[in-house]
């Protein structure tokens, strides 16, 4: 499905032709490679790269499934084919791996922190992905366990503040959207304070963002919307610099969604190296 995306990486990488690997290796020879990962963490991104190496008449085996963890110097699989091929995909496939698990690895980790905390805690990403991997990031988020949110913008509607500063009311906005927008799309609102919130929920929205609200304002919330019974009626969602340090506070208010652009801009990579076996 997203052979063209991986065509195209590996269009920008080798350009005309890989001088280095011409220069060097004889056409025809065969060898066996393993990638390896150098650290522990959560594989991602296997389903999606064995087609491309497969259309390269490389023999994949030994291949860990993604969301399997990983152990320091456990093989990931085993490549079987011409020298020359598997240099010049290496650095393409292994910069896609190590990106992919190393945001399923942040991401499971946080997870796993906030459920110890609430089992029943949805974590999800964001839009504040590297534009072009999106797909990619996003399929990383899921297979760490995480919630992908919108892929893109036509997944739902989601009333920005921006949004409403041209529109002007809380309300309306929900009301012009719903209009709009197919029976199938979710209707969401990010709000700033507790009177926006209950606006929206009492306009019918589907789901209320509360973004940058520390953590006594966002408990304010939910106790406001319980006293007016509404609060079954309507999911709540937290956003806005929320990372491993805080997640606990805000999964004890008691919200349903946690959403973090720290899976992706403050995810590291997950050290991963190719080794040649002779």
């Amino acid at each position: 499905m997203h052979r063209k995306e991986l065509y195209r990486m590996l269009e920008q990488d080798i350009g005309f032709e890989d001088t280095t690997t011409r220069a060097l290796i004889k056409p025809g020879l065969k060898i066996k490679a393993e990638i390896i990962s150098n650290q522990a963490g959560i594989v991602a991104g296997i389903d999606l790269i064995t087609p491309l190496l497969e259309d390269f008449k490389i023999t994949i085996s030994n291949t860990r499934k993604d969301g399997d963890q990983l152990e320091e110097g456990e093989t990931i699989l085993i490549m079987e084919g011409e020298a020359s091929t598997i240099l010049t995909l290496e650095r393409t496939v292994l910069n896609l791996l190590m990106r992919m698990s190393g945001i399923a690895t942040s991401t499971s980790e946080m997870v796993k922190k906030a459920r110890k905390v609430n089992p029943e805690i949805v974590i999800a990403g964001t839009r504040k992905t590297t534009p072009g991997l999106q797909f990619w990031e996003k399929e990383a988020i899921r297979t760490g366990g995480g919630d992908t949110h919108r892929y893109r913008l036509d997944d739902a509607v989601l009333i920005k503040d921006n949004h409403l500063a041209l529109v002007g009311d809380v309300a309306l906005a929900v009301k012009k959207a719903r209009e709009y927008a197919s029976f199938t799309k979710k209707i969401e609102v990010e709000v700033e304070n507790l009177e926006d919130a209950l606006i929206a929920a009492e306009a019918g929205a589907d789901i209320i963002m509360l973004d940058n609200m520390p953590v006594s304002k966002v408990e304010s919330v939910l106790h406001a919307l319980s006293d007016q019974g509404i609060r079954s009626k309507v999911i709540i969602e937290v956003s806005g610099g929320i990372n491993m340090n805080n997640l606990g506070d805000y999964v004890k208010t008691g919200v349903d969604i946690i959403s973090s652009g720290y899976l992706t801009h403050s995810a590291g990579v997950l050290d991963l190296s190719m080794e040649i076996k002779k």
